[in-house]
């Protein structure tokens, strides 16, 4: 999923999961190695390696932090791999000359949204998709960037319904169904996560991300087979997915 979702906040937050019946482990389970993608331009980018740092939490601590892998989604901006925090910076000051200019400038709202949040500057960045969304109510964009960010403050609720009214308005984003799921995990509702993976997969079949915290979920709720089954599709496509399988399918 390194090619996936958008690079949601390159590096930037780690989803913690924990599972119910197998061990886990903080900084090399799938999340944790991403970052979902805030940023969002107008070709979308892709993360679900990247959506987002998506990682297991230690088996004795069922503390939830971010996620993601390869996940993002678009509107004018470059990936955030190709950016830095002065690049953020200018792209704030240039949203804010455009909007003294017109105070209702929506894209210019979304591009400091997204930047403000790759800053972390996560509450800031909430406050101005708000006021996207209040002038276009149908923004998908908006919407799935307010979700991600809100992975990011570990209000996995709102988050899961930022993602859901992402896919009202596109149906087939493959990032948004992997971010509903990955808030899902941080719920610990692994059953509930499964679809959404499962949906991603459809629409991705390469999405290495889906397949491995598919799989961890299954492995979450005694499932050893179709969890094995999943994780050894995850490695075969991306390498570094070798370690979820290590962990959650009994091969440590």
């Amino acid at each position: 999923m390194k090619n996936g979702l958008l690079y949601l906040v390159a590096g930037a937050a780690t989803v913690l999961l924990t599972t119910q019946c197998a061990s886990t482990a903080e900084n090399d389970t799938p999340g944790a190695r991403r970052a979902v993608s805030t940023e969002t331009s107008a070709p979308r980018l892709p993360t679900a390696s990247a959506i987002t740092n998506a990682a297991a939490a230690p088996a004795t601590s069922p503390t939830p932090a971010l996620t993601a892998s390869t996940a993002a989604t678009p509107t004018v901006v470059e990936p955030a791999a190709r950016k830095n925090n002065a690049d953020y910076k200018a792209d704030i000051r240039a949203a804010d000359a455009a909007l003294k200019a017109k105070p209702k400038d929506a894209e210019a709202l979304l591009l400091r949204a997204k930047a403000k949040s790759h800053l972390k500057d996560y509450r800031e960045a909430v406050t101005d998709y708000n006021t996207v969304l209040r002038l276009k109510p149908t923004n998908a964009e908006a919407y799935y960037n307010r979700g991600l960010t809100r992975l990011k403050l570990k209000e996995y609720t709102p988050a899961i319904s930022d993602f859901s009214k992402a896919l009202k308005y596109r149906p087939d984003d493959k990032e948004a169904f992997f971010g509903r799921g990955a808030a899902k995990m941080q719920l610990f509702n692994f059953k509930a996560a499964i679809p959404d993976f499962t949906k991603a997969i459809s629409l991705d079949s390469a999405y290495a991300d889906a397949w491995e915290y598919r799989g961890i979920s299954y492995s979450s709720i005694n499932k050893p087979k179709e969890a094995k089954a999943d994780l050894e599709k995850a490695a075969a496509i991306n390498p570094e997915a070798a370690k979820s399988l290590r962990r959650y399918a009994g091969k440590e």
